[in-house]
């Protein structure tokens, strides 16, 4: 197989792919017998008629488009590696010879025309400050934690006032249009404040005791009548406030392991810290991307952002919301330009990812969706999405290696340790 590359501007490049006749050779011969599999020819097994009687019922063109379907994807590959390719998106091809008879001395001849990752240089890491917010855990911080932990613990109380936000409350509700009923729901639990029943409820709840009714328009939330406008009843029959437990020895037994509300309170502390680090380097990464792209000019592939918008709007079946469509494509341009940084970093930081980081990044998939592991990766597999997972892991592999090579200080200007989020380096070297 021979490749040339043509480049036809800074982010697409067209590849032109011979194979030679002999090389086609195996191709057509594999096709003759797969299509043969689905013929019933008088006086043959199925996959064992010559190949003149098969191009007889279905014509050599057919053969033809079995070959090419059956290998294009795996010599498209070895072109692309052959040329140092580094392509973004699916490829246009273009079938530009076959051989016309079946003694044809001529063989195949494709392009495929894709959009690359541009070229460009990062600035030396050395040369790179970046700024997160301090780390440090505040009163305020532990005490917010143990109001979050005391509402898992909290019972409901029924009280005779107003419901106010923060309230738990009973409702009858109701909905017309067009003066006919269209919805009705009797007993049902409500966080006041919570929003995430129907728009607008809150403001009309707020202030209402129980047994009283109020009525309002505004749009249904589910079923068949969703996003249309209703005329909605809206009636209290209960008003209930949450108490929370005393923060007190008794009430850290319950809640943990500990036995005095101090020891809660310092495993609490230890809790916000880590993901004080946590979100610190959050902040880093995102940082370190921003600065480079700053101080890079890169010219990003537009087709490959047109169909990432086509595609999410079509999935949303909004393709004319004009407003949306600047929406996701200013996402997308963002999303991109964020990638092809980390790709250059894995490429200039040489980095590699072993089977056991791609084993674990896709077992902490499995459990944030619930679903059994072996599964999973069995589907990921099927579906051709190991690739995909391995690029990620290697871009935030990279990011890691790089936040250990920039400055990172805080607003207030001192230095900040990330290694205990991003670890120090020494456990990549002990594995490699």
């Amino acid at each position: 197989m021979t490749s040339v590359l043509e480049k036809i501007d800074d982010t697409t490049v067209k590849i032109t792919v011979t194979r030679t006749a002999e090389e086609f050779a195996p191709a057509m011969k594999n096709a003759y017998e797969r299509v043969g599999a689905s013929l019933n020819i008088p006086g043959f097994r199925k996959g064992k008629a010559p190949s003149k009687l098969i191009e007889q019922r279905v014509g050599r063109g057919a053969v033809i488009e079995q070959a090419v379907n059956d290998n294009l994807a795996e010599w498209y590959a070895e072109a692309v590696d052959e040329n140092d390719v580094r392509p973004l998106g699916r490829p246009e091809i273009e079938l530009t010879k076959i051989p016309a008879e079946a003694d044809s001395k001529d063989g195949i001849e494709f392009t495929a025309t894709v959009e690359v990752r541009p070229e460009f240089t990062l600035p030396p890491l050395a040369d790179i400050t970046v700024e997160v917010e301090p780390a440090e855990v505040t009163d305020e911080d532990i005490d917010a934690r143990m109001v979050t932990l005391r509402e898992r613990f909290a019972t409901l109380k029924t009280v005779d006032r107003p419901a106010k936000d923060g309230d738990f409350v009973i409702l009858d509700l109701s909905a017309q249009i067009d003066g006919k009923d269209v919805d009705a729901v009797q007993g049902t639990s409500y966080q006041v404040g919570s929003g995430n029943m129907l728009d607008g409820l809150d403001d009309v709840i707020i202030g209402l005791s129980a047994d009283e009714v109020t009525t309002y328009d505004g749009p249904l939330a589910a079923g068949e009548h969703a996003g249309q406008q209703a005329h909605i009843t809206v009636k209290v029959t209960g008003v209930k406030e949450r108490e929370l437990p005393e923060p007190d020895d008794e009430f850290a037994q319950l809640a943990s392991e500990f036995d005095t509300v101090a020891e809660l309170r310092d495993d609490l502390a230890t809790q916000a810290q880590r993901i004080r680090a946590n979100n610190q380097a959050i902040m880093a990464r995102d940082g370190l991307v921003e600065t480079l792209l700053d101080k890079v000019d890169i010219e990003l592939p537009k087709k490959r952002i047109e169909q990432e918008v086509h595609d999410h709007l079509a999935g949303e079946n909004r393709l004319e919301d004009d407003e949306h469509r600047a929406e996701v494509t200013a996402e997308a341009t963002a999303a991109l330009s964020k990638q092809i940084i980390l790709d250059q970093l894995v490429e200039d930081l040489n980095v590699e990812v072993d089977e056991n980081e791609l084993l674990n990044f896709m077992l902490n998939i499995s459990r944030q969706y619930g679903t059994d592991p072996t599964e999973f990766i069995e589907n990921a597999q099927k579906q051709g999405q190991v690739p995909a997972f391995a690029a990620e892991v290697a871009r935030s592999k990279a990011a890691s290696i790089a936040l250990r090579q920039v400055t990172v200080k805080d607003t207030a200007g001192a230095d900040v340790d990330l290694s205990a989020a991003i670890g120090t380096g020494e456990e990549d070297e002990e594995t490699a």
